[in-house]
């Protein structure tokens, strides 16, 4: 049986797609639109969040939710 993945504040955007290209939607519900940028990429959830004005725990509350759900 497979283990479910666990998203965490300290994983880059790009590890959180590569879980699950469809999170997307919950990440541009939090403001968060610049996936095409190179930098995004290496950004942790924590670091995007951060400049972005967002509060990390609840969107990675929101992004397990997401995930957990499928």
């Amino acid at each position: 049986m497979k283990k479910k993945s666990v998203i965490k504040k300290t994983m880059t955007i790009e590890k959180v797609l590569s879980i699950d290209e469809n999170l997307t939607t919950v990440l541009l519900g939090f403001g968060l639109h610049c996936f095409g940028c190179p930098m995004s990429r290496m950004e942790t959830l924590e670091e995007a969040a951060m400049v972005h004005g967002v509060d990390v725990d609840i969107m990675v509350e929101k992004l397990n939710e997401a995930l957990q759900s499928k």
